[in-house]
């Protein structure tokens, strides 16, 4: 390994593992530039030596209602102490970028709290904070290459190498920050419990193993789209949360599937050999991750080879094919200025990794390289359908398998979603956990609630519902949205049911069932009258939920119509009256793209 000359910490906070991705490239930049890397999450990190730090840059995505990451909490936390000293980092040089979405008015709210707190402690900032902006039509790259471009050359100033010597150049490969090697063939299972050198899985305080309990499917066999009703069990201790919160977890591959990938990439004959993970000082092992297992089981459970790659794929690839045309393809696409083909090749058409790879048969990538480049599966998000009241020890949910076909004329099912199709009751769910999401029920059961979720955004407002009725709430209107009434109507017999007792109304819109397309935000303005004098004269609160894309705009240009049509207010004062129900969250939204 060539020398290393100055120590860089990059300390990073993910809630999906972008935060994390772009870590580990700052690393890789870092290693380039014969810095000491480590790359920690932010709670894995012993924050007390803290002061004892020259260099680090922070990285941190957005969760929520502008909540800081899971594995970012505790950081935060001490790092809000009253009793810390003002000038506790006088002698930190430090830098933050921050992962978000500006469609969301908290928009990247962590980064923008530690990098105040940060310069509050005595910190120097090495430049100003980078926001990362999901819908920059590059995505975060878009606000990340520039950014950094800027912060080496700062840094590079600040901290500069030795006469004679240079930045290791971008065609030279690093050693593997997690190598994998391959144990004996006399090795087994049991014998590596012994193992000095095996690190355990373990979950953490905020995790549970659940119980699959019932995988239901509740759209029409005919319909196009399966949507699933899972009911989750928890098997101890059951996690706790409330109406409006989210499930987070970790899916794997199908079994069957990986097979057929080792088999292309001709490692069929490893997939039942043990391997061993060997960390480094730059990069440790996840917490849920064992570091002794089959060849065949890192692939099921934890490398990312049917999702689309990012763009640090196609920069690690190209250290390993053998054409140098396709050598060259792969640096241009892992360069600022190949992004858009990289978009148009990969991103546009959903390519997969393993995609890619059949696409660049000249690759051949050494085991010990493996970690550095497939990416792992990232967590998934999901709205919780259920109320915990009603249904304690359990969590519902309601999830769209996604299968679609793509540009390339393939069919293309979600990494996720397909797993979720197989589970079966009895199955395991590992490490689930639950984060805040950005909508809340009304402060009291009195308050009237008009929500709003066509698809599956229905399932908050379920949870939201069977509390309220719990409560004894008297004024709710769902909003719902599908196709069609006898096909993808979910919870139909619920809703109906709860309208019987005089407890709901219900605005349903189903875009197909006529010759003229209805939606909800048709719905909304064939009400308005109703909805206007709950919003005004009882301070409704409006929940919506759903896609994200035209959507949200839809129904809050129908909402603003309300307001001028019934309310007799202007434009700009149907923009205001709007505003003000956001700030105060008298409004509130999650969606999704």
């Amino acid at each position: 390994m060539s020398q290393s000359y100055h120590d860089l910490l990059v300390l990073f906070g993910s809630e999906t593992g972008c935060a994390e991705d772009v870590a580990e490239r700052i690393g890789r930049q870092a290693r380039r530039r014969r810095f000491r890397t480590r790359v920690i999450a932010m709670d894995d990190y012993d924050k007390n030596k803290l002061i004892e730090e020259k260099l680090v840059i922070f990285v941190c995505s957005t969760t929520g209602q502008g909540d800081e990451p899971y594995n970012m909490k505790k950081f935060w936390r001490f790092l809000l102490r009253k009793s810390l000293p003002r000038d506790i980092l006088s002698n930190l040089n430090c830098a933050v970028f921050g992962l978000g979405d500006s469609s969301y008015a908290k928009f990247n709210y962590p980064a923008k709290k530690l990098y105040k707190r940060l310069q509050q402690l005595g910190a120097h900032m090495i430049h100003t904070r980078g926001d990362g902006d999901d819908q920059h039509y590059l995505g975060l790259d878009g606000s990340l290459d520039p950014w950094l471009k800027i912060v080496w050359e700062e840094i590079m100033e600040k901290y500069p190498l030795p006469a004679g010597v240079d930045i290791i150049p971008e065609d030279v490969l690093l050693s593997p920050s997690l190598r994998v090697e391959l144990l004996s063939n006399e090795t087994t299972l049991n014998d590596t419990t012994k193992h000095e050198q095996r690190i355990e899985p373990h979950n953490l305080e905020s995790e549970f193993d659940m119980v699959v309990k019932s995988n239901e499917r509740i759209t029409d066999t005919k319909h196009f789209q399966d949507v699933r009703h899972l009911v989750l069990e928890a098997s101890s201790e059951a996690p706790k949360y409330e109406p409006g919160d989210i499930a987070v977890f970790t899916p794997q591959n199908i079994p069957t599937e990986v097979d057929r990938f080792l088999e292309y990439m001709e490692w069929s004959d490893l997939a039942d050999k043990l391997i061993h993970i060997q960390t480094s000082e730059e990069r440790s092992l996840p917490h849920h991750w064992t570091s002794i297992m089959t060849f065949r089981d890192l692939f099921i459970k934890y490398l990312d080879i049917f999702g689309v790659p990012r763009r640090s794929f196609f920069e690690m690839l190209a250290h390993f094919t053998e054409d140098e045309l396709q050598t060259e393809r792969l640096q241009e696409f892992a360069s600022a200025e190949g992004q858009d083909d990289m978009f148009s090749y990969c991103q546009r058409p959903r390519r997969t990794v393993a995609e890619v790879l059949f696409d660049f048969k000249s690759a051949t990538i050494p085991l010990e390289y493996i970690l550095d480049l497939f990416p792992v599966i990232r967590p998934r998000s999901f709205s919780i359908a259920s109320s915990p009241q009603v249904h304690p020890k359990e969590i519902d949910l309601c999830i769209a398998i996604v299968k679609y076909k793509t540009q390339l004329k393939k069919i293309r099912r979600g990494v996720c979603t397909k797993w979720v199709s197989q589970l079966n009751p009895g199955d395991i769910i590992e490490r689930l956990r639950i984060t805040k999401g950005t909508m809340k029920l009304p402060p009291s059961p009195e308050i009237p609630l008009i929500a709003i979720g066509p698809g599956t955004g229905v399932a908050p407002m379920r949870a939201f519902l069977e509390q309220r009725m719990l409560d004894g709430a008297k004024e709710n209107v769902l909003v719902f949205g599908c196709r069609y009434l006898d096909k993808d109507y979910h919870y139909r017999l619920q809703w109906e049911e709860y309208a019987s007792q005089g407890r709901l109304k219900i605005l349903a819109a189903f875009s197909r069932d006529q010759e003229q397309k209805l939606y909800v935000q048709d719905r909304i303005r064939q009400e308005g009258a109703m909805l206007w004098d709950l919003i005004e004269n009882r301070q409704a609160k409006i929940v919506l939920s759903g896609s994200a894309g035209k959507m949200p705009e839809q129904v809050a240009f129908a909402l603003k119509q309300i307001f001028m049509q019934q309310g007799g207010l202007d434009a700009e004062q149907a923009e205001n009256y709007f505003s003000a129900m956001n700030k105060t969250g008298q409004y509130q939204e999650e969606c999704w793209s």
